[in-house]
């Protein structure tokens, strides 16, 4: 289990573009089950259908990624602190199946399938409530900066 101010160690990202809140669960080198609580106050729905607010798929995609990145950190032991950063590489088979709004927790599950030359394939999907909202297969790239 993983809070947010260890999460803050092994991604980059910042608030309001920091979109895993809790990991659950992880088994380096297998998977991680992550948390976004998605609140009425995000700066996406200012601009995205304010009178009807839905979280983005994009969003949902990054959070994914998010929880992959951090898997694959602590899987290798490394940190952004160390040069280290994982960069969003390439998606495939996306699907998204329902709609996200104010008040869902997003459950991020991500699982590695292949790990080779520094190129991280994952299996990912995000559930609300036990409903399937989203799934892909991400490609992240573990380069120095």
């Amino acid at each position: 289990m993983m809070d947010i101010k260890e999460i803050k160690e092994y991604l980059p990202h910042r608030y309001p573009f920091l979109l895993v809140d809790r990991v659950l669960e992880l088994v380096e080198g297998e998977h991680i089950v992550a948390i976004k609580n998605v609140s009425a106050n995000e700066d996406v729905f200012n601009g995205h259908f304010p009178q009807a607010p839905i979280f983005p798929g994009v969003m949902i995609i990054e959070a994914l990624a998010q929880a992959s990145g951090i898997l694959g950190f602590k899987t290798l032991d490394k940190r952004p602190a160390d040069g280290s950063i994982y960069l969003f590489a390439g998606i495939d088979d996306v699907r998204f199946k329902r709609q996200v709004v104010p008040g869902d927790q997003l459950r991020l599950e991500s699982r590695v399938v292949s790990a080779k030359r520094g190129i991280w394939k994952f299996d990912c999907k995000a559930t609300v409530d036990g409903q399937l909202v989203a799934s892909a297969l991400i490609l992240c790239a573990d380069r120095q900066v």
